[in-house]
């Protein structure tokens, strides 16, 4: 999945950039309080976005 349509998709959620990090970013879903780091490359493992979404408490 290519990490903008990710971001895309937790933006939607409701979820909200918290701060750069040196090689990720932070994101925050405030309905919930949980945090998950999104990587910085171009394309994202399907996997790995399904992780994200768990811990943000999305699915």
């Amino acid at each position: 999945m290519k990490r903008r349509e990710l971001i895309k998709e937790l933006e939607q959620a409701g979820c909200y950039l918290k701060r750069h990090g040196a090689k990720h970013d932070i994101y925050v879903n405030p309905k919930n309080g949980k945090k998950a780091p999104i990587p910085r490359h171009a394309e994202i493992k399907n996997t790995l976005c399904e992780l994200i979404k768990k811990q943000l408490g999305l699915k």
